[in-house]
């Protein structure tokens, strides 16, 4: 994590490659990094849910270009990798029946909407993310871009709360 005023002073590819491994969508983290100097993190988060606002599938398909399959923690060593098998932490991987439970959810999610599960796994147990799965699957398209879209969102907040301090 990096100081606000810190990150104010960066060039502006050094700020957008640091708000990078938030989200795969590049223009995202540009225009927070064109926006410098932020006043506070309280308006540098609220830019940020400002320009989330106006993602849709495009931005959803872009972003989860760089994220793994709930259950799969990724081996890779890139940012996106770490920061996904933090945030899977309470996925028990040890734990057989829920492992197989999950991998059958994404087939058919993937099978059902043609991309991968996306939801916001930090404090929550992985039984609690098979039964969001689960429901999700009886959501219509559009409803489901809608959630994973709100999905999307929380977890990029989670990230940019992460890496920008007081």
């Amino acid at each position: 994590m990096i100081a606000l005023n810190h990150f104010n002073q960066l060039s502006g590819p050094e700020a957008a490659s640091l708000l990078a491994p938030c989200v795969a969508i590049p223009g995202w983290a540009s225009a927070l990094a064109a926006g410098r100097p932020w006043r506070s993190r309280e308006a540098l988060i609220a830019a940020a849910q400002r320009l989330m606002d106006h993602w849709g599938e495009a931005e959803l398909t872009l972003a989860l270009s760089a994220h793994p399959r709930i259950g799969e923690k990724p081996a890779g060593r890139e940012a996106h990798a770490a920061l996904s098998r933090q945030e899977q932490g309470g996925v028990d991987a040890h734990n057989a029946p829920l492992a197989q439970a999950l991998k059958e959810g994404n087939a058919r999610y993937e099978a059902r909407f043609g991309r991968v599960f996306l939801i916001r796994a930090k404090g929550r147990s992985g039984e609690a993310i098979l039964a969001a799965l689960s429901r999700r699957l009886h959501n219509s398209d559009s409803e489901e871009v809608q959630d994973a879209l709100a999905q999307l969102r929380e977890i990029t907040l989670l990230r940019l709360e992460g890496v920008i301090g007081e």
